[in-house]
């Protein structure tokens, strides 16, 4: 099986190599190049082509914003993660709208970068779950996309879950305010997401905010 080919952009050196660490120590993936500022990226992207690309948001000359954005255009099968210190809404909107596949915050832990780029490969977009809850809080109704499926074709339980992972908990969290397995809470999120037809957990936050389930004063 092939490894997961990296692209890691950040203005700082000590940032690269620190992600290179944390990406050459799983054994399915592998970093493969590096970059400095955004028009680095475009050009190394073009000729590595990597799978996934990890974006700082805050580089000098073309910024992360706008290289996701031109690469999208002329690459638009490489996933990218935005990677950023920024946990405002309004960063993370934008980053999703340009076409980047995940958002982690730098804060996180590594682990949490790793699940990310599990995640996009396989399709599934990916928000770092410390962020979620500002964003529910910040996003209005008219930013949701429709999503497709029957809301009422889920059980009280899935709902359930659906909510608290909208909200931000992780699934052993969940587990242990439900007084349930993590296994069975996995179970009850992969059935829920199967019947309604979402595929990440920004897709459950936004079914979340069509259901009216999140609210703000």
């Amino acid at each position: 099986m092939k490894p997961i080919r990296v692209l890691l952009a950040d203005d700082h050196q000590t940032v690269r190599d620190g992600l290179r660490m944390i990406v050459n120590a799983e054994p399915d993936m592998e970093v493969i190049g590096e970059a400095a500022d955004g028009h680095e990226v475009l050009e190394r992207a073009k000729v590595l082509k990597p799978d996934v690309i990890i974006m700082d948001i805050s580089m000098p000359g073309l910024n992360g914003l706008n290289a996701t954005r031109k690469l999208k255009e002329v690459r638009p099968e490489i996933e990218i993660i935005a990677l950023s210190r920024h946990n405002e809404s309004g960063y993370v909107h934008e980053l999703l709208k340009a076409g980047a596949s995940g958002y982690v915050l730098k804060q996180s832990s590594s682990e949490e970068l790793i699940r990310a780029i599990r995640a996009v490969v396989l399709q599934k977009g990916y928000l770092d779950p410390a962020i979620t809850t500002d964003v529910v809080k910040k996003y209005s109704a008219t930013d949701v996309k429709s999503l497709v499926g029957n809301p009422e074709s889920i059980s009280k339980r899935e709902a359930e879950i659906l909510r608290l992972i909208a909200s931000g908990h992780s699934n052993k969290e969940i587990a242990v305010q439900l007084d349930i397995s993590v296994k069975t809470v996995e179970a009850h999120k992969a059935n829920s997401m199967r019947k309604i037809g979402l595929r990440s957990r920004i897709d459950i936050v936004n079914f979340a905010l069509l259901q009216g389930w999140l609210t703000t004063n």
